[in-house]
């Protein structure tokens, strides 16, 4: 069957926008030529790619993965013509990076600071979930790289390179303050209520196996999806909880949390940039992996 491209550009943008009408705008073509091909390319697929409503359209099942294909294909092209426009394509153009909340907030926010100073016309966009899913996402083709904080697993075709190293505490409010006395063992503490990220993270499972190789049986008292919603739950004493010091040091100087000086080493983590190998880079992107990869090495070296 011979692939004609312009039917699945039409239909990309139809599946961007969710409207015939907008896709119809953007293509500087006309409902009746964009509703015509759509129907064209069902006949081809020999299934039905969407469904009409009050709103718009929404894409059938085969119509997502269809979407799915499409959306990876039309990035590889856009990327690869601006690379062909030549080096001024890398001051210019959209980036999509995938992000966990921990590396935002320690590395990649004032990283990109700095970027944006020097390439203020590339555009950027974050995708925020837990490492697993990011990863997965990366994976799939739905972004250019991705800034994640370990513990994770990667195919062998992901490349991973350590940006930053960073350390974790253990902390709790104003009423635990008879704890930061003491350098108590984990199973001292055990039965105390703990806040932590829920299932599904990075941090969750490396937790999880950390009380296990201390023979500590616990679960969580509060599971939130994010470090930001930790911090004001242990400030307001609903429990103790693990969190990377740079985080939490505000709150400790200002006396608002305690440290909890644990006996047991903690484990060690890093946040690391992770790529496709095997997959080009658009120049704006390869610009933003090139300044987030020197960003990581001038922190690294303390210059």
């Amino acid at each position: 069957m011979d692939i004609n491209f312009e039917y699945y550009k039409i239909f990309y943008y139809v599946g961007k926008y969710g409207s015939i009408t907008k896709a119809a705008a953007a293509l500087r073509s006309n409902q009746p030529n964009v509703t015509r091909i759509m129907k064209l390319l069902e006949t081809q697929l020999n299934c039905r790619l969407m469904v009409r409503e009050a709103r718009g359209i929404s894409l059938t099942e085969e119509g997502r993965r269809l979407y799915a294909h499409v959306e990876v294909a039309y990035r590889h092209l856009t990327g690869a013509q601006e690379e062909i426009c030549g080096l001024d394509a890398r001051r210019f153009g959209t980036v999509d990076i995938g992000a966990t909340e921990t590396a935002l907030h320690l590395f990649l926010l004032e990283a990109m600071h700095g970027f944006k100073t020097e390439y203020p016309a590339i555009r950027i966009r974050i995708h925020n979930h837990t490492t697993p899913e990011t990863i997965r996402q990366l994976a799939a083709g739905k972004q250019d790289f991705a800034v994640v904080t370990t513990p994770f697993e990667v195919p062998e075709n992901l490349r991973r390179e350590n940006v930053l190293d960073f350390q974790e505490v253990l902390v709790g409010g104003r009423q635990y303050g008879d704890l930061a006395k003491m350098s108590p063992r984990l199973r001292d503490i055990k039965d105390y209520p703990w806040v932590g990220l829920g299932r599904g993270t990075a941090t969750h499972e490396l937790y999880k196996d950390f009380f296990i190789r201390h023979n500590v049986d616990m679960e969580l008292d509060m599971e939130v999806a994010t470090s930001d919603l930790m911090l004001p739950l242990i400030e307001k004493n609903f429990g103790i909880g693990f969190m990377a010091k740079e985080l939490a040091l505000p709150l400790l100087k200002e006396g608002r949390l305690v440290q909890i000086p644990l006996e047991d080493e903690l484990p060690a983590r890093s946040i690391q940039i992770v790529s496709d190998s095997g997959r080009g880079r658009s120049p704006a992107a390869d610009t933003f992996y090139k300044y987030l990869s020197s960003a990581g090495n001038l922190r690294r070296t303390g210059k």
